[in-house]
């Protein structure tokens, strides 16, 4: 009605990537990258999916079209403000129109850093969210980019943001705009047959999450309203963001087990692949609330914790054991703000009890299942880190506005001393 202003938001957009997904879906990359325009590609990926040759194929794919691909293989696993960096240097000198993405989330992001430094040239904490960095929006169109998933997780195919490792600050933060989708995901099931027991379990525990924060995050109806140039990627739940979180949940609780015991089990490993790009969809515009938000110093601040099934000698919390370890306690925290939607996913979840524990026992089941670490103390984390650990969530002002409830430090050191050990 002309002339009335609501207090609340009454508008949620619903963004995703187009995505092509199937069995050999890669094998139609080429004719993708000539319908975007892109003719000179530079490949992006890191060692260990190149060894395994997926992006020779895609380059010669691309060459197959009479197209021009140049691979970058130096993507490290949870990329750093220096490992993007570098690898948009390496790309600055490079004449290409277009990027394609081989490898797990770590190498999608780092794509999209490349494509945001590359066409519009700045320091990584310009970009990156307040208070962490400045917060600066993306400026303008980026080039088409192809993302091509390796693992079933993080759904970055169709996200609007990128994650980096802030060494200097000891802390994970999100660059987040949406021009960052890709233009493109090829989700290709046959790509995540090689991933490790331990990789597939990370990844699916990073499905979850995304899915379950998203389906439990502050309405967006209970948001203030935002001007449309303001209006954020992550809205909060939505009707239709719910619709994708309840199928991935669904997904993940049915399949993720299977994955795991058997790497072969082409049907998990579809359904997985689908799960992880729903929940993308759903989050990718819904948002994620307090796990995330605590997963980024917990990834950030590791000290000593080598995960299995990772080549890397470095110490490193993967992302999904990052944002799972905390959920069981966090999801104890949030039940009071919409108990109905923590046990529909208890139940999705395949876990038909009710109640404030209900979830967080689901959870649990799952993740002893499937060999995540118990707690924070497994990661080498004691509660004389809570006080840091609570500093550095309170710094992921993006993720905590999507509370159901509101979160302070004391909250979250409550959540945090619940979440040190399990069982």
């Amino acid at each position: 009605m002309k002339g009335v202003t609501l207090p609340t938001e009454t508008v949620f957009v619903m963004e995703m990537s187009p995505i092509k997904f199937g069995l050999g879906a890669t094998e139609e990359i080429g004719y993708d990258l000539t319908r975007l325009g892109a003719r000179r590609v530079l490949i992006i990926t890191d060692p260990q999916v190149m060894a395994l040759g997926l992006p020779e194929r895609v380059r010669t794919l691309v060459e197959e079209q009479g197209g021009k691909a140049e691979i970058y293989d130096g993507v490290e696993i949870e990329p750093t403000d220096r490992s993007v960096e570098e690898a948009a240097r390496f790309a600055a000198g490079k004449e290409f129109d277009g990027l394609v993405a081989v490898g797990g989330g770590s190498t999608i992001d780092t794509a999209k850093a490349v494509s945001l430094f590359t066409c519009h040239p700045a320091p990584v904490l310009g970009y990156v969210n307040r208070p962490v960095g400045k917060g600066r929006p993306v400026p303008g169109p980026l080039k088409p980019l192809v993302a091509v998933p390796t693992t079933a997780g993080t759904g970055s195919e169709t996200t609007p943001v990128a994650v980096v490792h802030v060494l200097d600050r000891r802390i994970k933060a999100g660059i987040s705009h949406r021009l960052l989708r890709p233009s493109l995901g090829i989700v290709d099931p046959l790509n995540t047959l090689t991933a490790p027991p331990e990789v597939t379990a990370a990844c699916g525990a990073d499905i979850l999450t995304h899915a379950l924060e998203s389906y439990t995050s502050r309405p967006f109806d209970a948001r203030p309203k935002h001007h449309p140039a303001e209006r954020p990627a992550y809205i909060g739940a939505n009707p239709a963001s719910d619709v994708w979180c309840e199928r991935a949940i669904e997904y993940v609780g049915r399949y993720l087990r299977r994955g795991v015991l058997n790497g072969q089990d082409l049907e998990a490993r579809t359904y997985l692949a689908l799960a992880a790009t729903y929940a993308g969809i759903g989050f990718g515009n819904a948002g994620v609330h307090i796990p995330h938000a605590i997963a980024y110093p917990v990834a950030g601040m590791v000290r000593t914790y080598i995960p299995a099934g990772y080549r890397t000698s470095r110490p490193l919390v993967p992302h999904g054991v990052s944002v799972i370890v905390s959920a069981p306690s966090a999801f104890r925290f949030t039940y009071p703000a919409s108990p109905e939607r923590h046990v529909r996913a208890a139940q999705l979840l395949g876990h038909p009890e009710g109640g404030e524990e209900a979830l967080p026992r689901a959870l649990l089941a799952l993740m002893r299942d499937i060999g995540i670490p118990n707690g924070l103390e497994a990661l080498g984390y004691t509660r004389a880190d809570i006080p840091s650990l609570v500093e550095g969530t309170l710094m992921q002002e993006r993720l905590l506005a999507g509370s159901p409830r509101p979160v302070g430090a004391a909250e979250l050191e409550r959540i945090l001393e619940g979440a040190m050990r399990y069982w």
